[in-house]
């Protein structure tokens, strides 16, 4: 049984160090620099060590097992990548350092554009946006301006499929921009028809998430691209869900004008809880002077006339002529940058295009597993993830959060739950490519096993979770009113 999770273990007279007698002469610190009323707890290093990592076990982790979160690539994370973001040369730079000191790190940025334009099919990269929806936004602003400076001025609508990510209607309408959503059809593609409607001489462009949070391949992109071109449109494409298509499919290829790669996802940076991320954008040629500012370039100097074969490579930063500006503090999250490079540079070319056959492999494995059991709305097909639902025929009551809680008591992570709203009690899973068929074929037993304890005993699935440190919370008033500091009781 273990210990309980408390705070108050101080205890008068206990300490976890000793420290040395003086051996200069003692002075009393100034009294306006010290809190005299400062409680600072008493305890010993073993109940410090103890309580932290009690604290640590409590949190759930992809180090500990299998993370399905749907929409979100939550996949095993290699640890040279973490040695490599801390190496002394990275970790002690400074922003403000001048070029010629940070070369390294410019060339390191500089190479990792180059992977991307590669790996997508795109002119330029900026590796600037901070997170994947600071890249949409960047994305959106760079397709105005693009429009503007052609004189159409009167566009003013993003049209944004009901299968989209999030984010993608919160940053059109951050960039002043009204949004239009289209429905998907039978088969979840953009409904063409739809889209027909709504092409005209006032859309910016269309948002596209592909695949889609349904986990599925847009079958008619060709068409959804030629209609929003043919209206003088731009078509923006949400990479976030490049899990499943690196190596396999550039979407520049087929005329995607501009979209963003998630590196915290498809490069691999550990990013629970909201963090770290980056979202480098990835323009077609016609957008490449409207990056963000600055984006680095390699100059090739000659170093000695009379040496004709004798050059200087350096690296520097330059402002591309329409740029719109400069979307983040300084040069981008480099931290991430440094992760994403390293990942990138150790599968190559045939490792990353293993990447997105293993993810889409697992989730179409783990999909045949429980589709006779849960509704698969969409059953086609899938990518990196697919969405079934959490509910029974024979047991109505049941719903999404119910199976999500009763997950936890068997020491799984649950999906995504309630996303896309196009499903009713979404299940969104997504088991990512590093997981094995052991780790597959144990979700799915658990899976299974739930909905048969959703008709036998529908109450243990209302008041799960049973085995956690805390109960169903209410997300809703945590969200509007957090605690973000202990207090201790009086």
């Amino acid at each position: 049984m273990s210990e309980p999770l408390i705070y108050e273990l101080s205890v008068p007279g206990r300490h976890g160090t000793q420290p040395p007698e003086l051996d200069v002469p003692e002075y009393p610190l100034p009294g306006d620099r010290v809190r005299q009323t400062l409680p600072l707890p008493e305890v010993s290093e073993v109940d410090v060590v103890r309580h932290f990592t009690r604290l640590s076990q409590l949190n759930y982790a992809v180090d500990k097992g299998i993370y399905p979160l749907g929409s979100c690539t939550m996949k095993y994370n290699p640890k040279i990548n973490e040695q490599a973001a801390r190496l002394p040369g990275f970790v002690g730079l400074h922003p403000y350092q001048p070029v010629e000191t940070v070369q390294g790190a410019l060339q390191l940025m500089f190479e990792l554009q180059e992977y991307l334009k590669r790996i997508a099919g795109f002119a330029a990269v900026t590796v600037q946006p901070a997170a994947g929806a600071q890249g949409e936004l960047t994305g959106v602003l760079i397709m105005r301006k693009a429009q503007a400076d052609r004189g159409e001025t009167q566009r003013d609508t993003i049209l944004i499929p009901d299968s989209a990510h999030g984010t993608n209607p919160a940053s059109t309408s951050m960039s002043g921009l009204r949004v239009v959503e289209l429905p998907s059809d039978e088969r979840g593609n953009v409904d063409l028809e739809a889209l027909r409607s709504q092409a005209t001489d006032r859309v910016v462009g269309l948002m596209l998430t592909n695949p889609n949070t349904l986990g599925l391949f847009e079958e008619h992109i060709r068409q959804v691209v030629d209609i929003v071109h043919g209206c003088g449109g731009l078509v923006y494409g949400d990479g976030a869900n490049l899990n499943a298509l690196v190596g396999v499919f550039k979407p520049g290829d087929l005329g995607i004008d501009v979209m963003h790669f998630n590196l915290h996802k498809t490069f691999s940076t550990p990013h629970g809880g909201g963090g770290p991320g980056a979202g480098p954008v990835g323009v077609a040629e016609h957008l490449a002077d409207y990056l963000p500012a600055p984006v680095v370039i390699k100059v090739t100097a000659r170093q000695d006339a009379a040496q004709e074969n004798a050059a200087e490579t350096r690296y520097t930063f330059y402002d591309p002529p329409r740029t719109i500006g400069r979307v983040r503090s300084f040069w981008g999250h480099f931290g991430v940058l440094i992760r994403a490079y390293t990942y990138i540079r150790m599968l190559g070319g045939p490792g990353l295009r293993d990447v997105a056959e293993n993810a889409v492999l697992n989730a179409n494995y783990l999909r045949s597993r429980i589709r006779e059991v849960y509704h698969v709305p969409y059953d086609r097909i899938c990518q990196h993830e697919f969405v079934a639902e959490g509910r029974f025929a024979d047991a109505p009551d049941v719903t999404a959060l119910d199976i999500a809680k009763r997950l936890i008591d068997y020491g799984v992570h649950p999906p995504t739950y309630y996303f896309p709203l196009i499903v009713h009690e979404a299940l969104m899973i997504e088991p990512t490519e590093t997981e094995s068929l052991q780790s597959l074929d144990r979700y799915a037993d658990i899976l299974l096993t739930i909905a048969e304890e959703a008709r036998q005993d529908p109450e243990l699935l209302h008041t799960a979770p049973h085995n956690a440190p805390v109960r169903r919370l209410d997300e809703v008033q945590a969200a509007r009113h957090p605690v973000l500091r202990y207090k201790r009781e009086t």
